[in-house]
């Protein structure tokens, strides 16, 4: 190997945005502490905003080394299409009448099943949302799944070790439900053009291991804490009313989102088209997700301006590995950083097998739930749910914890048969 100084310092700082994923208690503290810098630490405490802060710097360094034209060539040969798209997405995907319509599902389906009605709607949510999540897209999965969660279950006095074994199972459920199709999960997402990757393939090897791990979490969940589940009191499944028309209207924009995933003149174009429904329709709405989807593309964006550098040492230490080693090594680097950075990386590594793709990714995916930073829409559940703990605080011991279970189980559809 012998790099540059652009790839020593590009690696370089992207090390330390790695580093500074671990740090944004730190930053947080400082809020509190200078309530004159508040905003500005409240925003490096975001994960999803450390990648693109340090992009920033890593551009601002270009210019110093390289020159402007430099930097800017540097920019107009990556692409930002993947970011985009998940905004875009994001926002389209958690509008109410989407969400309605999962939520209409849910309900739906739980009062099929011949249980009690709580132990129905808490195993029909842990299943179905996060598989919901390769259509409606993880993020949206997230915010459904624990808005249900915090309204009827975590609203109630349930046990300590009830919430953190739920918590556990949702953040793993969803990063692994959302791999159905290849446009919903940001890991997939930013590997899928490149490797070719089409619904019919990710249905095939993916689809039927995600939809298994679901299950079985879902049913082991709600079996071990059945007598719990069932003494929750008052418990009434929510009625869903939709409008027909707006449901049709958001349904077949999202679809052409989907189709044109490609196409970002098209997705765009369409998005406006949204955006203008969303205006003219007002009552149909509630406040869209706008900050959210943009905080997940910005942590993507300069996920791609960072990465780009990386294949100098990337390349060698890959090569390197078996198919194990790497499925075994991802699930284990997820807990530490974002899956979809392990994922594009990957992706930046030419000549890889088959199987070795296929790994990466499903490793990344199986440890999606460790910790809060593992998963881009980890944030947005652990934003909702955690004023249902003590002090507002979810103890990353115990979410690792309570997360293991289902990771091992993730672990089995994925590698292990």
């Amino acid at each position: 190997m012998n790099p540059t100084l652009i790839q020593i310092v590009a690696s370089v700082i992207f090390a330390l945005a790695v580093l500074h994923t671990f740090s944004v208690k730190f930053f947080i503290n400082l809020a509190h502490k200078y309530p004159r810098h508040q905003k500005v630490f409240h925003l490096l405490g975001e994960v999803e905003a450390v990648f693109g802060f340090w992009a920033i710097i890593l551009i601002i360094l270009f210019f110093i080394l390289g020159g402007k034209q430099f930097s800017i060539d540097y920019l107009n040969n990556q692409k930002f299409t993947e970011p985009l798209f998940v905004f875009v997405i994001m926002v389209i995907a958690a509008s109410k009448p989407i969400l309605d319509f999962s939520l209409f599902c849910v309900t739906k389906i739980s009062k099929l099943l011949p249980l009690h009605s709580s132990l129905s709607f808490y195993f029909t949510t842990l299943l179905l949302v996060p598989l919901l999540g390769s259509f409606i897209t993880e993020p949206a999965a997230m915010t459904l799944g624990a808005l249900i969660l915090k309204d009827h279950f975590y609203s109630r006095k349930i046990s300590t070790t009830l919430k953190f074994a739920t918590i556990g199972a949702l953040f793993v459920n969803v990063s692994v439900g959302g791999v159905m199709t290849q446009f919903a999960a940001p890991p997939v997402l930013m590997v899928a053009q490149k490797w070719g990757w089409t619904l019919e393939f990710m249905f095939t090897n993916y689809g039927w291991r995600a939809a298994g791990a679901c299950f079985v979490n879902a049913l082991i969940v709600t079996f071990l804490f059945r007598n719990e589940l069932k003494k929750i009191a008052g418990l009434k499944i929510p009625e869903v009313k939709l409008t027909t028309h707006i449901l049709i209207l958001h349904l077949a924009l999202l679809a052409g989102v989907v189709v044109f995933v490609h196409d970002l003149v098209v997705f765009v174009g369409i998005f406006l088209i949204f955006l203008a429904l969303a205006t003219c329709y007002k009552k149909y709405q509630t406040k869209l997700i706008m900050r959210e989807a943009f905080m997940v593309s910005l942590f993507l964006s300069g996920l791609v301006v960072l990465g780009a550098e990386q294949k100098w040492w990337l390349q060698p230490l890959l090569s390197s590995m078996s198919v194990n080693q790497v499925y075994y090594g991802a699930t284990a680097l997820t807990a530490i950083t974002d899956n979809a950075a392990l994922t594009y990386l990957g992706s930046l590594v030419d000549g890889l097998s088959d199987e070795f793709k296929f790994a990466l990714v499903a490793g990344a995916v199986s440890g999606g739930g460790l910790t809060v930073i593992a998963n881009a829409p980890n944030p947005a559940g652990y934003s909702i749910l955690c004023k249902s703990f003590k002090d507002g605080v979810i103890s990353p011991l115990y979410l690792f914890l309570g997360a293991l279970g289902p990771t091992i189980v993730a672990i089995f559809f994925f590698n292990l048969i």
